[in-house]
């Protein structure tokens, strides 16, 4: 096989791989809105005002738009690494998976902020998926960079993005769980690595999922 035609099939390849997990994340960011169709179904509805409802309810709701939010934002820090990719590696490979894996599994512990916002145990899933999907594109970015025929560019990309956003979601849980009054709120501190999240997560709630009941 001649090297255009290698590099043709290296490039299809690439993109069928990039467009799977782009699928993959696609499904996962919708996974995380049946909970709130689940509850637009309880009896509750009918007995109260929507905008009752939706107060009683908004826990669940300001959790998914923090997923939300928190996804879009790993998915971009994810398109700009892999869109300067021209080949595939192993470990970049694994890499990528290791990534996908934690946005599948986000919204089982988004459910659970929801439903159990206070408990020890949903913070740790919950920032610790965070903390190690950012991780994982850290060492996407770390691969890259020592490779250079994966990339079509010559610069290097940033790792220190990828490695302060995960140090983010660890400090956070290190606070949430030293002082539970603080419940979600210390996410917040993403405000100062991304203006464009900070104004989302502003319009967080003032109490319920991500205010301590403890």
């Amino acid at each position: 096989m001649s090297e255009p035609l290698e590099q043709a099939e290296r490039t299809r390849d690439l993109e069928r791989f990039v467009t799977f997990i782009d699928a993959i994340v696609a499904i996962a960011i919708t996974l995380m809105v049946l909970p709130l169709v689940d509850i637009s179904g309880e009896t509750g509805l009918e007995q109260e005002s929507v905008g009752a409802f939706l107060q009683h309810h908004q826990a669940e709701i300001y959790s998914f738009l923090l997923s939300f939010v928190v996804i879009a934002r790993l998915w971009l820090a994810q398109h700009r690494l892999v869109r300067h990719m021209v080949d595939t590696a192993p470990g970049t490979t694994w890499a990528l998976f290791a990534w996908t894996l934690t946005i599948v599994f986000l919204p089982f512990p988004t459910a659970l902020v929801g439903r159990h916002g206070s408990d020890e145990t949903t913070k740790v899933l919950y920032m610790g998926t965070l903390a190690l999907s950012s991780l994982a594109l850290a060492l996407l970015a770390w691969m890259l960079a020592r490779h250079p025929r994966l990339r079509d560019v010559p610069d290097p990309p940033r790792i220190g993005p990828a490695l302060t956003t995960a140090a983010v979601f660890i400090s956070a849980l290190a606070i949430t769980l030293a002082f539970p009054v603080t419940g979600y709120y210390p996410l917040l501190l993403l405000i100062l690595f991304d203006p464009t999240a900070g104004r989302w997560l502003l319009r967080g709630p003032r109490k319920g999922a991500f205010k301590s009941t403890a």
